[in-house]
């Protein structure tokens, strides 16, 4: 079992108390007493938190942090170590105490004596690095167990990259409940969750965002509800969004509800992927080396769409051959023997969006004269979709070689951007982030140029409706959000994750009301 703590961190014994109801009503599994954050602290008030907490009837760890490894209030250690004793003599479930401390016979002796007279009391031993992973992780919980074989042994450091999260999923591996291992920072929030699945003894989830007490800490609603924390198990499979940046994305909310709505043992995440193809290509050898992480598939965003393809040629099963011929990937599936498969639904997504809006087949789009404005890689799949069911697509971009080759790539015709003042097309396709929030005075096609007779379909998703949406709804042109498109491709990505159809009700409900959120 792996509790969900929830610290308890404010100034005063009132404010802590109110925050103790607050944690209970939001679902949390343990209460950790920061007596450290408490202000003029005194064994008094230690007595009166202690009180209120184990009315809760949940399990309780008192924590008074040194504060060179993060505490507050810089409390002098006999102070520090009093309020551990004393906590113990009052029946508190737990005690965190920093292995550094308590490897000092002057600090430490006293805990262990009085640890062995309360017997019901446990001890955690922690280490704590603010600013990077520690050197020697295995070596580390080695020391803690030798010092204290009867120890939970905890680390918590800070991820510099994603790649610095599979030492503690290691450790974790090894020690299961032994063992808590934190990763701190964005590039760390996977570890929030991940741990559960381990079954680590704890991962921490704060109340809400600004009382966390360490950078990437999660709410307990959001752990609970976006990511399903109570539902996770030895056996749950994960998903997740490749890209930098990824904390603002709607697809962990989406796929989430969909694995919910499906009753399925599925948590989808946010995988923060800095770097280039080098960072890109570890973060895949180490999930493809651990397969009991059993995670399975993978949305794939700005910029790493490129970076998977390649990944896919040197250690892939399968390729999409239209992938292939987009020259990106977004989505990425574990297959046999831990083998990458690539797929691109963003072409998929775009084209049900459009012919959908149309009430149309996509080999109906033949021959209808399209303007498509824009180069980069979701330009790429639109024309390859495009391209592929033989439409007539011209090529807008303010770049003109980008223009240019895109164009010769799939036989199209290019323009400059100034050129789309004299756009004549049956179907015009914004590929631009022009418009998107939070410049959204933008637009890509002058108002003049749009009419009732065009189809105008707009990949910015973000605000749902944009100022060229509007100015062509005005016209009388039939228009197409790219809330369609995003929908469409999840739906899709969806189906390869799971071999399941998606639940079209569920992706729909739930995207429109993130994006209406933001």
């Amino acid at each position: 079992m792996t509790y969900l703590a929830v610290p308890i961190s404010e100034k005063n014994i009132q404010t802590c108390k109110e925050q103790i109801k607050t944690a209970v009503k939001a679902g949390a599994g343990m209460l950790e007493l920061r007596t450290d954050y408490i202000e003029t602290v005194n064994i008094e008030k230690v007595k009166e938190l202690i009180a209120a907490a184990k009315q809760t009837n949940l399990p309780i760890i008192v924590t008074c942090r040194d504060t060179a490894e993060g505490g507050q209030n810089n409390l002098p250690a006999p102070l520090r170590s009093q309020i551990l004793t004393e906590a113990i003599n009052l029946g508190a479930d737990l005690i965190d105490c920093e292995y550094a401390n308590f490897i000092q016979s002057n600090f430490g002796e006293i805990i262990k004596k009085t640890l062995a007279e309360n017997k019901k009391t446990r001890l955690i031993l922690s280490a704590h690095n603010f600013k990077a992973p520690f050197g020697n992780l295995d070596g580390i919980y080695e020391q803690m167990f030798a010092a204290f074989p009867q120890a939970i042994a905890k680390t918590a450091y800070h991820a510099n990259h994603i790649n610095d999260c599979f030492a503690a999923f290691d450790v974790i591996k090894k020690y299961g409940n032994k063992a808590i291992a934190i990763c701190m920072g964005q590039a760390g929030v996977i570890s929030r969750v991940i741990t559960k699945k381990l079954d680590a003894f704890l991962a921490f989830a704060s109340i809400e965002d600004t009382a966390a007490t360490a950078s990437g800490q999660i709410t307990v609603e959001k752990m609970k509800k976006q990511y399903r924390f109570d539902s996770i198990n030895d056996e749950t499979e994960f998903f997740g969004l490749i890209g930098d940046p990824v904390e603002h994305s709607i697809g962990p909310v989406v796929h989430n509800a969909c694995f919910g709505a499906e009753k399925l043992n599925c948590v989808y995440l946010p995988m923060l992927v800095t770097g280039g193809q080098v960072q890109f290509n570890e973060f895949l050898d180490n999930v493809t080396a651990r397969a009991w992480l059993d995670m399975r598939g993978f949305s794939v965003t700005i910029p790493h769409k490129v970076n998977a393809l390649q990944y896919a040629k040197t250690k892939g099963e399968y390729i999409e051959p239209l992938a292939a011929k987009i020259g990106a990937v977004n989505t990425l599936t574990v297959g046999l023997n831990e083998r990458i498969n690539g797929y691109n639904t963003d072409y998929a997504g775009a084209m049900d969006a459009l012919t959908g809006a149309m009430g149309i087949k996509r080999k109906q789009l033949h021959s209808k004269t399209t303007a498509v404005i824009g180069a980069g890689g979701a330009a790429r799949a639109i024309v390859a979709g495009l391209a592929e069911v033989g439409a007539k697509i011209t090529i807008y971009n303010r770049t003109l070689s980008k223009a240019q080759s895109l164009a010769a790539e799939f036989a199209c015709h290019w323009a400059g951007l100034e050129e789309v003042k004299n756009i004549d097309a049956e179907i015009v396709i914004n590929c631009t982030s022009i418009g998107m929030h939070p410049k959204i005075d933008a637009s890509p096609v002058p108002k003049e140029c749009l009419k009732p007779a065009m189809v105008v379909f707009d990949t910015v998703y973000n605000p749902l409706e944009t100022l060229l949406l509007r100015q062509a709804k005005r016209a009388g042109a039939k228009v197409v959000s790219g809330s369609e498109m995003f929908i469409g491709q999840a739906a899709e990505q969806f189906k390869l994750f799971t071999h399941k159809d998606c639940p079209m009700d569920t992706v729909r409900k739930v995207t429109l009301e993130a994006l209406g959120e933001k």
